[in-house]
């Protein structure tokens, strides 16, 4: 069975950083995709970055230059690096494994970022 669990959300001040932790458990070497979305209140579920295969690396417009995904050295670990945070940033953070694409949900983690 497939778990994910995240942590590393706290509030965080304007121009603070942040670093997101998911903890994947159960996994297989069949699933190829993982991936950080975000949901603020009143807002749908967004992407904000992706790693498919361990080569290619997506984000959101919007994070780009300021976020960083990426994988623990073994593999059992996906990280979000947030720097230079926005209060746009506030929202319920939550990581994705899967094949292909998202399957797999852990429970999220909140980040709150104050102006």
């Amino acid at each position: 069975q497939v778990q994910l669990v995240e942590s590393g959300g706290d509030l965080a001040q304007a121009g603070g950083s942040l670093r997101l932790s998911c903890a994947v458990s159960g996994t297989t070497f069949r699933m190829n995709y993982l991936g950080w979305y975000r949901q603020a209140p009143g807002k749908q579920r967004e992407l904000v970055a992706e790693i498919i295969h361990d080569v290619t690396s997506d984000y959101a417009d919007s994070v780009k230059g300021r976020f960083t995904i990426s994988r623990g050295n073994a593999k059992n670990t996906v990280y979000l690096q947030m720097n230079s945070l926005k209060p746009e940033d506030t929202a319920l953070y939550f990581c994705s494994q899967g094949i292909g694409g998202p399957q797999y949900w852990g429970q999220g983690t909140r980040v709150t970022v104050s102006s």
